[in-house]
């Protein structure tokens, strides 16, 4: 039986809408409404955010609020490093995806000497650096920082020093450099990117599995694909962010909602299979927001049915 920690990340400071630093108490709300005590099955850990940064004025464009995105991927990064080094398994329940750098930058630091695989259950890609990046938004960073690749033959941004330095301290959280290598990336689901995201999949050759694809040919033969390719992997990370589903068919609680997504068995079923290698040592789900969710608390109530699905297939591990 795998001891459970669940890690609370109330931070939505690397995204463009407000609102997914409420998604964890809409995830709660959507469980005692339920009547499950999942909430009280395991125990927690608040990470201290800096969400009143988002009235901080001075700001850059090309990566906004640089400086609190790296003091809190670095607060999580710890967190996540801590409770794998107890042996216990962390689920992240995080606002926006900036996370997803200092969740993997702790399971890296766990693990210094392992080759870390990463499953993107995603959306979009988050490929981007301050370089490359339209909206500034890190949360479509992760990725690239956790590769240290900064794409500059696809640079439309020129950056300040400050930026540029902080950009670097953020590519080496938890431990110095690379956590990943590109081509130990799995995409599920990715539907909208942009060129300099299309170039840095195609480089590093990372497969993505759409929605498509996956209902045509098997879910269970595409996670066993990801699983051959990332072979070479001791260690799995897996990233699910709620606009991986369907917006139409469950909701638009969620920063950047795209149409023709997973629905949530799919998704279940995905994370399922990939908790069946046994090389999963951390889970993260994020992007709730529940100030956009146009079916009352729907997307909550979803996620919160994804969670307490695979955190019992967790427990059995």
């Amino acid at each position: 039986m795998k001891e459970i920690k669940i890690i609370k990340n109330r931070s939505d400071i690397g995204a463009g809408t407000r609102g997914s630093d409420m998604g964890i108490d809409a995830i709660e709300i959507a469980a005692i409404n339920k009547g499950s005590n999942y909430f009280d099955r395991y125990d927690f850990e608040d990470v201290i955010t800096e969400n009143e940064s988002i009235y901080d004025k001075k700001n850059n464009s090309f990566a906004k609020r640089i400086e609190n995105v790296f003091n809190q991927c670095k607060r999580l990064s710890n967190h996540v490093k801590v409770n794998l080094q107890e042996g216990k398994f962390p689920v992240v329940i995080s606002g926006d995806h900036s996370s997803a750098l200092g969740t993997i930058s702790g399971v890296k630091a766990a693990n210094p000497t392992k080759r870390v695989g990463v499953i993107w259950i995603d959306a979009h890609g988050d490929l981007h650096s301050p370089y490359t990046s339209p909206s500034g938004n890190i949360h479509g960073m992760p990725l690239a920082a956790v590769i240290a690749d900064d794409n500059l033959d696809c640079q439309i941004n020129d950056i300040d020093r400050e930026t540029s330095e902080f950009w670097d301290r953020m590519k080496n959280i938890g431990t110095p450099g690379q956590k990943v290598l590109g081509e130990d990336i799995v995409f599920f689901g990715v539907r909208d990117t942009e060129m300099p995201e299309d170039k840095q999949m195609e480089k590093f050759g990372i497969k993505n599995y759409m929605v498509a694809e996956s209902r045509h040919r098997g879910i269970d033969v595409c996670v066993n694909e990801a699983l051959e390719k990332l072979s070479n992997c001791d260690v799995l990370y897996v990233s699910f962010d709620v606009d991986a589903m369907d917006c139409d068919m469950i909701s638009y609680g969620t920063g950047t909602p795209v149409s023709k997504g997973f629905d949530q068995f799919e998704v279940i079923e995905i994370i399922k299979l990939l908790l069946k290698s046994t090389k999963v040592a951390c889970l993260e789900l994020v992007e709730v927001n529940p100030l956009l969710d146009n079916k009352g608390n729907k997307m909550a109530e979803t996620a919160f049915d994804v969670l307490d699905s695979i955190t019992q297939e967790i427990e059995n591990l």
